[in-house]
């Protein structure tokens, strides 16, 4: 739920991510939905040559593509240097493809590479990785997977352990077993800097940041290994990652009140961000998160005078090179990549949302108004917008977007505070009976909620009962029996918690991993039944854990926030209506006191002129889709022009 507001002159509250502040909320960048199909190449069997490889370099490209040559298992046979695994298609745009490797020329000392021998072996041990690996080129991957688990069961093969394991995680990334074979990479990677498959295991952690739903599962997997030196083509991508691991840390210490440490993972933000260099795709992101920094070092923070206005300053710069960078460069008919357009829409609400937590709305309603209709911040857009129309006056402007919100299109959408927003506007216009009537709607849709709230915040709950209640929720959304109102009540609160971007994100990858969890059941039996699914199946169910943990705290908070801010708008709602009382009686006794005499409205100005693209055409309660955003409400009446109702009680008392 937005922040609610402490007055009838409200604050609107940013939905970014969680939020901090009255002012807003931040969001942690997310542009995971754009993953490309890869497209499946069978692994070539000629040599190339130097000359050959050097001339077919692949040019950089929106999308990595895996390569032909695979990593460096399976150049460990062959005695051969290691080379990178190859990319998986990303969902992270801009990202150039890693070069193929270049095949050595055969030399008379091409047998004399003693570095690739594995003295702990002997080749009747060495042939067992050789069939393994032989199955996972020809994309047997079940049984390639089976295979390394054999090789780890046996304790007289340590020397073959890691290799193994290695080729494990690869396979169950090709089966798609992401959540699986992130389990298996964190084994490798365990073993230390000083294993063979350290830093090709490093790079699996970016192919399966882009193949599951939140890269955040990997967050705390790449933080690890900070200190480590990436690969150059990756080292970009992983100091984006890493802001993006501190912003997360930052506002979730801020949450729970350690506000000194929150300030080290923000500093920490700006510090990453600064190494990446302007020309590369992962620049604009992380410029992102760099001002998503400075606006709370304004808001949150202690900054007073001229610090804040430096930390607003530096925001507003900084969310300005975002726009600048996501600008489509190939003419006014081109438009920019669907990653780069969702950077730079998060931009331009930021943009305003800072400029309104300044009270600057006319630049706010500017950078509202840049939201193209229909995308996914047009309705927070929409919602915020009327706020800044009410600061300015503009009432018609802001009832009509209230108009869209409450249309049966977006009937699953959570704004409760619009309708205060819209009792407000009555009240100043002094529409009294309207302005009650709003308040009870939404004590009636809200009450319930609020009740149900306080129910659950009595219950002593630990985080994994907290979130079973949102499961439980999401679980009768999904079936199609009837629920009851108690149900409709839950799915409300289910709505209210998702609205936290950080917690639905942890939702998704929850549910995401019970699918994966499900998808072995469609394996061949012989790897659905093997020692190594069971295996699997347990890591699986201890990551869900942790994440449920992660989840209950997060939904927790956000629950006991709901509460307190539901409280105070119902409060709100009970001023407004004690205020609009204490109105209606001054109306009457005034006409008492004038013998009765109908007093007289102010004359509302409004015009029904439009664009020349647009049509004037009267509301009737229909809604149609290419009709929403679009509307403006016109009062039909003011109130009391007192000064003219004097001038005319005295002219007809002198008659």
């Amino acid at each position: 739920m937005h922040g609610t507001m402490r007055s009838l002159l409200v604050a609107v509250a940013l939905a970014v991510a969680a939020p901090v502040t009255a002012h807003a909320q931040f969001e942690g960048l997310d542009l995971s939905g754009e993953t490309a199909k890869s497209k499946k190449t069978k692994r070539s069997t000629k040599k190339r040559t130097t000359k050959r490889t050097r001339a077919k370099k692949p040019p950089v490209a929106a999308e990595p593509v895996e390569a032909d040559a695979d990593d460096e298992t399976s150049e460990a046979a062959s005695s051969a240097p290691a080379s990178t695994p190859a990319a998986a298609p990303a969902s992270l745009p801009a990202m150039p493809p890693p070069p193929a490797p270049a095949a050595k020329p055969a030399t008379a000392q091409s047998g004399m590479n003693f570095d690739a021998l594995d003295v702990s072996t002997t080749t009747a041990d060495r042939q067992r990785i050789e069939i393994a690996l032989g199955l996972f080129k020809n994309q047997q991957y079940e049984q390639a997977a089976m295979a390394g688990q054999e090789i780890l069961n046996d304790r007289k093969l340590l020397g073959l352990h890691p290799e193994a394991q290695f080729l494990i995680a690869k396979s169950l990334y090709r089966m798609e077993l992401y959540h699986a074979s992130l389990g298996e990479f964190s084994r490798v990677l365990a073993r230390g800097p000083a294993t063979k498959f350290f830093k090709s295991s490093l790079e699996w952690l970016f192919f399966i940041s882009r193949k599951t739903t939140s890269e955040t599962v990997i967050l705390d997997e790449i933080a690890k290994y900070a200190n480590h030196d990436f690969p150059e083509k990756y080292r970009n991508e992983f100091r984006y990652l890493l802001a993006r691991y501190h912003f997360v840390r930052g506002r979730a210490l801020d949450q729970v009140g350690q506000k000194a440490e929150a300030d080290r993972s923000f500093e920490e933000v700006k510090k990453v961000a600064l190494l990446i260099p302007r020309t590369d795709p992962f620049f604009a992101r992380a410029k992102y998160m760099e001002g998503l920094a400075h606006f709370r070092d304004g808001e949150v923070g202690e900054a007073q005078g001229a610090a804040s206005q430096a930390a607003f300053q530096a925001s507003v710069e900084s969310m300005k090179e975002v726009v600048r960078l996501t600008r489509a460069n190939g003419g006014p008919n081109v438009r920019p990549s669907k990653a780069d357009q969702s950077l730079r829409e998060l931009a331009f609400m930021q943009l305003a949302r800072t400029h309104y937590g300044h009270r600057q709305n006319r630049y706010a309603l500017f950078y509202y108004k840049k939201m193209e209709r229909g995308a996914p911040q047009w309705l927070e857009s929409l919602f915020e917008a009327s706020w800044a129309d009410y600061r300015v006056g503009q009432h018609e402007q802001a009832l009509g977007n209230l108009i869209t919100l409450s249309s049966p299109f977006f009937r699953e959408e959570y704004f409760p505070e619009s309708l205060i927003l819209k009792a407000v506007i009555y009240y100043e216009n002094c529409r009294y009976p309207e302005a009650i009537r709003i308040v009870n709607e939404f004590e009636r849709f809200y009450q319930p909620v609020h009740d149900e709230l306080e129910m659950l915040s009595a219950k002593p709950l630990d985080a994994a009962q907290y979130y079973g209640v949102l499961a439980d929720v999401q679980k009768k959304n999904r079936a199609t029996t009837q629920r009851s109102r108690t149900d409709i009540i839950l799915e409300r609160i289910l709505r209210l918690a998702l609205t936290d971007q950080d917690l639905k994100k942890v939702n998704d990858s929850i549910l995401e991993l019970e699918s994966e969890v499900d998808h072995f059941g469609e394996k061949a039996d012989t790897f659905k039944y093997s020692e190594l699914s069971k295996r699997l199946i347990d890591d699986l169910k201890v990551q869900r854990t942790s994440l449920v943990d992660k989840a209950g705290i997060m939904a927790k908070g956000k629950l006991q926030r709901e509460m307190v801010e539901l409280k105070q708008l119902l409060a709100n709602g009970e001023r407004i209506k004690f205020e609009t009382t204490t109105k209606e009686k001054e109306f009457l006794e005034e006409q008492l006191k004038e013998g009765g005499r109908t007093t007289i409205l102010k004359n509302y100005r409004y015009s029904v002129a439009v664009d020349d693209d647009e049509l004037y055409w009267p509301y009737e309660g229909e809604y149609w889709r290419d009709e929403l955003g679009t509307y403006q409400y016109t009062m039909t009446k003011g109130c009391v022009d007192r000064d003219k109702a004097n001038r005319t009680v005295k002219t007809a008392g002198t008659l």
